[in-house]
């Protein structure tokens, strides 16, 4: 357990004793649905993706309980890790989407008047 003015680790991996890289469960701290269902979404279009799927602990808890289970030899951490670089990538397309979307919306309704002084 982290002392006090330890930083707690965001995420751990738990793995059954005798289970294979492609079996894995994920703790992810500090998290909920938005970041649970989104990132579910990205790891299941994945081919080599059987299983995918979270649990909320608890109401009063942020901690996710996020289960990868791979085809092959595929590590359960490669989807993990190509999942949430892609949603990143999504949340990044959305914000540089909406500033771009505010700015042109800015310039039609809120014209920046030039003031010309006479020299």
């Amino acid at each position: 357990m982290a002392g006090e003015g330890e930083k707690k680790p965001v995420l751990e991996m738990v793995q059954a004793d005798g289970a294979d890289e492609g079996c894995v469960t994920f703790v992810l701290h500090n998290e909920d649905h938005t970041l649970g269902n989104s990132l579910r979404y990205m790891i299941m279009k994945t081919a080599d993706v059987d299983f995918c799927g979270y649990t909320i602990t608890h109401p009063s808890e942020s901690k996710i309980n996020f289960r990868i289970q791979t085809r092959g030899s595929i590590p359960a951490t490669e989807p993990l890790r190509s999942g949430l670089n892609e949603l990143s990538d999504v949340c990044q397309h959305v914000l540089n989407t909406f500033q771009v979307s505010l700015s042109i919306t800015y310039e039609i309704n809120c014209p920046v008047v030039v003031q010309h002084t006479s020299v």
